[in-house]
């Protein structure tokens, strides 16, 4: 989990503009049907903490709050199984445009999200988190201070 947030740290696309205004931060359909990925640079990562090998990741972050405590943006995964063995850190909503995951709870529950479904997870949450690939727009917040590494 730390791997996907260091990816949503590294992009501030936020509100804050070259005149000092702040203003809302729309995602269009059209982007929300995959074209933020070209409409702005994404950060691309590759990551090697999957048990079913490496997989590469885009985040298009579009706010990130002041005091760096809550966090949108877009995000797309290739092929992953994590075991998430220590609390997952940050309350994070997702909802899901393409692909999907399995979320295997610490107490064995299963929970299936598909394109269209959306989920939220606690920052206490622990368990196995496993996709064949997914898109998804989300929305983070940590009340525990700043969302670091």
């Amino acid at each position: 989990m730390k791997a996907i947030l260091t990816a949503a740290c590294l992009l501030i696309a936020g509100t804050a503009h070259a005149d000092g205004a702040n203003h809302p931060v729309k995602m269009s359909k059209e982007q929300i049907a995959g074209k933020m990925f070209t409409d702005h640079k994404p950060v691309v990562s590759e990551h090697s903490d999957s048990e079913w090998g490496p997989y590469t990741t885009h985040d298009v972050e579009t706010f990130l709050s002041a005091d760096k405590q809550m966090d949108t943006g877009m995000y797309k995964s290739g092929p992953v199984r994590m075991v998430i063995d220590e609390a997952y850190g940050v309350d994070e909503f997702m909802y899901f445009l393409e692909g999907g995951v399995t979320l295997t709870s610490e107490d064995g529950t299963v929970t299936e999200i598909g394109a269209g479904d959306a989920v939220t997870i606690g920052r206490d949450w622990k368990g196995i988190w496993e996709s064949k690939g997914y898109t998804k727009i989300y929305v983070i917040y940590s009340p525990e201070g700043p969302i670091s590494e």
